[in-house]
C-alpha cells in the first residue's frame, strides 16, 4: 500500500494558478522593467520549486526509482504517467532553470522576457490538472 501525501501535493498545486497567472500578465504586458524582471525570476523560481516537490512527493509515495537530479524528477514522474509525454520537454526546460535562479542569480538577464514565461501560463495549468488525474486514476 502506498503512502502518497495528497494534502502536501494539492497544496502545492494550488500554487500553480497564480503562478500561471503572473506569467501570462508578465508575458502580455512586459516592459523590460527591473520590477517586471524581478517577478518573472520570483515566478520561475516559484514554478520549479512546485513542479519538484509535486515530483518529490510523488516518487516518495509510489516507491518509485530515486531521482538523482532535478531533471530526473521529470523523467521518472513522466514515466510513470503523471504527465503527458509531450509536456515532459517544456518542464525539463523549467527545472533546468533552477540553478541560474538559485546560485547565478546575479548574472540572470532581468530585462529580458524568458521563453518560458509565454509557454508556462497554459502548461502549468495543464500540468496541474495532469497530476490530479494521475492521482485519481492510480489511487
Amino acid at each position: 500500500m502506498y503512502y502518497v501525501n495528497r494534502e502536501q501535493i494539492a497544496v502545492r498545486l494550488q500554487s500553480i494558478t497564480e503562478i500561471a497567472s503572473a506569467l501570462d500578465m508578465l508575458a502580455s504586458n512586459w516592459q523590460a522593467t527591473l520590477l517586471e524582471g524581478l517577478a518573472q525570476e520570483r515566478a520561475l523560481h516559484l514554478a520549479v520549486e512546485t513542479v519538484t516537490d509535486v515530483g518529490s512527493f510523488l516518487i516518495d509515495g509510489f516507491i518509485l526509482r530515486d531521482a538523482s537530479s532535478y531533471e530526473d524528477i521529470i523523467e521518472i514522474t513522466g514515466e510513470a504517467g503523471a504527465f503527458p509525454a509531450d509536456m515532459q520537454d517544456t518542464l525539463i526546460a523549467l527545472v533546468k532553470l533552477r540553478k541560474p535562479l538559485v546560485q547565478d542569480y546575479y548574472v540572470w538577464e532581468r530585462t529580458e522576457l524568458h521563453p518560458l514565461a509565454r509557454t508556462l501560463p497554459t502548461v502549468l495549468p495543464a500540468y496541474k490538472q495532469a497530476i490530479e488525474d494521475y492521482l485519481e486514476r492510480e489511487l
